[in-house]
């Protein structure tokens, strides 16, 4: 939806009035109108989502690849004709990718445990959300995906559910599954399918973080092996970010969660935290987010809203990185980081520069998985992806570090990493 407004003169400068009717903007010349992106209030959005839902009936439809217009039609596209299909693939599983839907589809599988920024509010919540990614798949890399919502979150059964419905797939993308049940349920289903599995919320981040901080880096001249960084938040996005930038070369990387600083000999840090424990945090400080920040020279906010202070960006090395990446409202609103003395200012949101989103990242990671027929997507292909998001930014700014999810360079970019 485009909105218009109205720019009225004024004795101190112009005053911005209202919504401009389409009556209107036809009698108005060029200087008096303005096409924007408004800082819309997360309400108004609400509100005009929900019409555009229900009108809509939801966003997701099937359609059909081939014609169905008469009797000749229905006896190859079903029976008798489809017979002679089953019998040939029931003989030759191989080429099931070459005669099915399976060589162009992803299933989007949630059980709603942990939506957006909206907790654990099941599979009706979640539905919603994986027909936008569905809908996100097929506009960006062609790709015909499935949402999925689960009534149950026994991780047993999800993993019994996912690998039975698998046959019909090329690819699983996890989304929407809370931490640390991701983590079991991800490593499950890699190890006991033939087909690429990611968990968006972690490796998606991941990929598309670390191709912001390669081109803010670009922007304050400092070195990815020479940084202090400062996560906050250990769940799926936080643990899988970090992960990713030390295996990309940061030295230097704390996480934070509610507790403080994730720290070795720390108790009661279970599995997954006792791993980034000993992979983090090299000089094992103790302490809470504010001492964690102190000369730090990034700050990666993957918690929630408003925890970050003035103060706190202030007490950071010179020429700060702020990715403050809560949706929908930041750790800390940009104007503010900014004030503090941030150079490099990212968000989740798409109405501030240099939006940090992983739907920038899973449209070409799976559209790559799919034409290179791989069956794991490693490490080492997230970084690759990570650099090709990056390249498309080829001279970046503090308010351009990253590419639009609109760049119709993108998707080919990232595809082109996953093999």
């Amino acid at each position: 939806m485009q909105i218009y407004i109205l720019c009225l003169p004024q004795e101190n400068g112009s005053k911005v009035v209202h919504d401009v009717p389409l009556s209107l903007r036809r009698s108005l010349g060029e200087g008096e109108l303005r096409l924007i992106m408004p800082h819309e209030s997360f309400e108004s959005i609400g509100k005009r989502a929900l019409r555009l839902h229900k009108y809509a009936g939801g966003k997701f439809a099937i359609a059909a690849k081939v014609a169905l217009k008469n009797a000749a039609d229905l006896k190859l596209v079903y029976t008798p004709g489809v017979g002679a299909v089953s019998s040939y693939l029931a003989a030759h599983p191989g080429e099931l990718r070459d005669y099915t839907m399976k060589g162009n589809s992803v299933a989007v599988v949630s059980d709603g445990s942990s939506v957006l920024g909206l907790g654990n509010i099941g599979p009706a919540g979640a539905l919603p959300v994986m027909e936008g990614k569905c809908v996100i798949f097929k506009k960006f890399a062609g790709i015909d995906a499935v949402p999925i919502v689960l009534n149950t979150q026994d991780s047993d059964e999800i993993v019994r559910v996912v690998k039975a419905i698998s046959p019909a797939f090329g690819g699983i993308n996890l989304e929407d599954i809370s931490a640390p049940r991701c983590f079991e349920i991800e490593a499950r289903l890699k190890r006991e399918l033939l087909i690429p599995v990611m968990h968006d919320d972690q490796h998606g981040t991941a990929i598309v973080v670390l191709a912001g901080l390669l081109n803010a880096l670009k922007v304050t001249g400092k070195s990815l092996a020479r940084i202090k960084i400062a996560i906050n938040g250990a769940g799926a996005a936080g643990t899988a970010t970090a992960k990713l930038l030390c295996l990309a070369g940061a030295r230097n990387v704390i996480v934070c969660d509610r507790n403080g600083t994730i720290y070795r000999g720390r108790r009661g840090l279970g599995k997954y935290k006792g791993e980034l424990a000993r992979l983090t945090n090299p000089k094992n400080e103790k302490g809470d987010l504010a001492s964690a920040m102190r000369h730090a020279d990034v700050f990666i906010g993957l918690s929630g809203p408003n925890l970050v202070s003035e103060a706190m960006v202030r007490s950071m090395e010179r020429s700060a990185i702020v990715f403050a990446l809560a949706n929908p409202i930041p750790e800390i609103m940009p104007d503010a980081a900014k004030r503090a003395g941030a150079r490099v200012i990212a968000t989740g949101r798409s109405d501030f520069p240099n939006q940090i989103n992983n739907s920038i990242v899973f449209p070409g990671v799976f559209r790559g998985a799919l034409d290179n027929r791989v069956r794991a997507i490693t490490d080492k292909m997230k970084q690759k992806a990570a650099s090709a998001i990056a390249s498309l930014v080829p001279h970046p700014s503090p308010t351009k570090i990253i590419p639009r999810m609109f760049n119709p360079r993108l998707v080919k970019a990232i595809a082109a990493a996953i093999r």
